[in-house]
């Protein structure tokens, strides 16, 4: 028995009919990869002459990961809104008030018909530690104007972003360099 498998050769579904709009789209889970398909999409969305903004709920202001070189270099606007890590903070606190400042920031961008495309990374950890509302997250984004895209990442994201999300992805760590002791690799994980 071979483990080869046939191309398809012929469309198994319809082309879609509805209207186009924009989407609200979740990276969650706990496998790698969910910041870097949002930025992913940012970079297409940049691409085909679509405005983009990303803000970061953990990443702090002065942050100079390899994303945020690339996002300089090409003109796209972000902004670091934590402190790190929360088992790095010295104080819990500041860390809930800089993610109320950010979301805060975050909302206005989103609400402002300004972008096409707004990424909350990690947005769903202040979620899921009460920081803020999530059904405050959830009216903004059932009132965004129409055409705004909004990617949320993060892991275990709440019920209510999953039934307001349009396409949901969960990312399931099947293996981890990490896990072998290797640490996190310049370019590809910072």
């Amino acid at each position: 028995m071979s483990d080869t498998q046939t191309p398809p050769t012929n469309r198994k579904t319809a082309k879609a009919q509805g209207e186009r709009r924009g989407l609200v789209i979740i990276n969650t889970g706990h496998g790698k990869g969910k910041t870097t398909a949002a930025l992913g999409l940012m970079m297409r969305a940049h691409g085909r002459g679509l405005k983009t903004r990303l803000f970061q709920f953990i990443k702090h202001e002065g942050a100079k990961f390899g994303e945020h070189r690339a996002l300089n270099d090409l003109g796209v606007p972000f902004a670091g809104l934590g402190d790190g890590f929360s088992w790095r903070s010295q104080d819990l606190e500041r860390s809930k008030e800089l993610a109320r400042e950010g979301w805060r920031e975050a909302k206005e961008a989103v609400l402002s018909g300004d972008y096409d495309l707004v990424v909350l990374d990690e947005v769903t950890y202040p979620v899921s530690w009460g920081w803020f509302d999530v059904d405050e997250v959830v009216e903004t984004l059932r009132t965004r104007p129409r055409n705004v895209h909004v990617v949320l990442t993060g892991r275990d994201a709440h019920p209510k972003l999953v039934e307001v999300a349009d396409t949901v992805t969960e990312m399931r760590k099947i293996k981890h360099a990490f896990d072998a002791d290797v640490p996190a690799q310049r370019g590809i994980e910072h």
